[in-house]
């Protein structure tokens, strides 16, 4: 008979996977948009072939950069009944026992036949997380979703999800307010937010933040090394890349 499953434990499983498809969701749409505007940039071949077609490809990016912003914003969308990155640290800061070595042993048992031959050293290594380690990682939350709402809220809700503001000016305006580089940032913290709660659950690694390549622009011009498994941002970049250079020897 399989064991009874911890009920919080399975609700945080669900909130992390769709933490996970949020965010590779969200850097996928940016990041194909910004690989595009780049490559086109830099190669007059690609542009006269997209020029061949420009009203598809014109609606292609404003799609992505729209679908960008719809679904950041759910991420961040502060209602604790909607499935978004408070809803998810919230339930990690009332359910600590999950990340137990008692839990991560009934997981990896469930997991492995042969658990019990590595499972007492194993156990040695892993980090049972404080409640100060979820309310750091909730500060730091707090800390973006401050930028979120300060200079992409705007857009997102004025712009993409409502038509409030019609007028070019205050269009432009809200768009002022946007910057590449602070959302590629952005959209790269939450990705290794949650690289950081799926080792600490299912591995029991100390959260801890390591870097990782946010700019468009150089994930193009210095690829990652073909040992090392690339992230979202690197292979949707490169995957658009790609398309766009393969137009140019089909025309």
């Amino acid at each position: 008979m399989a064991p009874v499953r911890d009920s919080k434990e399975v609700e945080f499983q669900r909130e992390l996977e769709v933490f996970r498809v949020e965010t590779e969701t969200a850097i996928q749409y940016f990041y194909a948009r910004q690989a595009f505007h780049l490559v086109a940039a830099a190669d007059s071949r690609v542009v006269a072939a997209l020029n061949l077609a420009p009203r598809f490809w014109n609606t292609s990016t404003s799609a992505l950069q729209l679908s960008a912003m719809i679904t950041l914003g759910r991420i961040f969308d502060p209602d604790p009944k909607n499935h978004s990155v408070s809803r998810l640290l919230s339930l990690a800061q009332k359910n600590l026992h999950i990340f137990s070595k008692a839990a991560i042993s009934a997981r990896k048992r469930a997991e492995s036949v042969n658990a019990d031959e590595f499972l007492e050293e194993y156990l040695k290594t892993v980090y049972e997380p404080e409640p100060r380690d979820i309310q750091r990682l909730k500060d730091l939350v707090a800390v973006r979703r401050k930028t979120y709402e300060s200079n992409y809220r705007g857009v997102r809700h004025q712009v993409f999800a409502h038509r409030s503001v019609a007028d070019r000016g205050e269009i432009d305006a809200l768009f002022a307010k946007t910057n590449i580089g602070e959302l590629q940032k952005l959209l790269t913290f939450l990705a290794r937010l949650h690289e950081v709660l799926w080792q600490l659950l299912y591995n029991g690694r100390r959260p801890v933040f390591r870097p990782e390549r946010y700019s468009t622009k150089h994930i193009l011009s210095r690829p990652s090394p073909t040992h090392k498994q690339p992230n979202t941002q690197e292979r949707i970049a490169r995957e658009a890349q790609l398309v766009l250079k393969s137009l140019v020897r089909e025309i």
